[in-house]
């Protein structure tokens, strides 16, 4: 069965890309919810239903800031990231709920993606997830995401192939929706399962993936060299780039804080466009001030 989800009063994402210009993303939704009081460790996806006006304004100044693209407050929202804070009996409702509550921000001005993390278990014959399982976790979130009326279904922070391969496979099973997919290369230019960008562009472009890239990651010139590898394997891609704010430190206080400045991420903005990318936002440690300043400088 295939589900269409209600799709935004803008222009189909894939008609905007298939234009000159840039798209830019949401920057971090974790470690900014974070700042807004979310205890560490907490799931963020229980937010979505007791502290909706903390997601929405968050989505929000993001979108104030000059997000073309918002992200859904799902990334553990499959049952098996869910089950650890007792939320596995409420995966649809969850994700749907967090769909509308982007929705309702973006709705005229920008797309919902449906953000789809990674299990946080390993696949087998590596771990102990069998890969029909996975597949249907997935496609169990996915239903709940187009129920609530995303744009697309984003797929990130994956380090394994074998795990892409079963979130788009679980997203196709309910869905038409674009697929863009970023992974994340934070070995010196490897993911963790050592997959190098060649073979990632390769791949999920190969399963059908609309758009392709990296996301969160050690350091702004790490994502530099992947978007180029990206680019020089697929000049054809439409490449996402979606850094960390460098890496976390811990301050006297005992906060985490990231040091880039929204200035640094702009200047590396630029340089990824300039190599392709055609969309560009940021991960943790991102604000909407990095966010507006990365708008600013792609966009002119």
């Amino acid at each position: 069965v295939h589900l269409i989800g209600r799709g935004s009063s803008v222009q189909p994402i894939l008609e905007r890309l298939a234009r000159p210009g840039v798209l830019v993303a949401d920057g971090a939704t974790g470690t900014n919810l974070q700042r807004m009081g979310l205890a560490r460790g907490v799931a963020p996806e229980t937010w979505v239903t007791e502290r909706p006006e903390a997601i929405r304004a968050l989505h929000r100044s993001f979108l104030d800031a000059g997000s073309d693209l918002v992200l859904t407050c799902t990334f553990g929202g499959t049952r098996l990231r869910l089950q650890h804070a007792g939320l596995a009996d409420r995966v649809v409702e969850l994700n749907r709920r967090a769909a509308e509550l982007a929705r309702a921000e973006a709705d005229g001005r920008a797309y919902v993606a449906g953000d789809m993390g990674p299990t946080g278990a390993l696949l087998e014959p590596l771990g102990d997830l069998p890969y029909e399982e996975a597949v249907e976790a997935f496609a169990e979130q996915a239903e709940g995401l187009i129920q609530g009326g995303v744009d697309l279904l984003y797929i990130e922070t994956m380090s394994d192939l074998r795990e892409v391969q079963a979130a788009m496979e679980g997203a196709r099973r309910v869905s038409d929706l674009p697929i863009f997919v970023t992974m994340s290369f934070d070995m010196g230019g490897f993911t963790m399962m050592g997959v190098r960008p060649e073979e990632a562009v390769n791949a999920i472009l190969g399963w059908g993936a609309a758009a392709v890239g990296a996301n969160c990651g050690r350091a702004l010139d790490e994502m530099e060299a992947v978007i180029a590898a990206m680019h020089a394997a697929r000049p054809d891609a439409l490449l996402i780039a979606k850094p960390n704010a460098g890496l976390p430190e811990i301050a006297e206080d005992d906060s985490v804080v990231y040091k880039v400045t929204p200035e640094e991420m702009a200047a590396y903005a630029r340089r990824y466009v300039a190599l392709g990318a055609r969309i560009v936002g940021g991960c943790c440690g991102s604000t909407a001030e990095h966010v507006a300043a990365i708008a600013k400088a792609v966009k002119g």
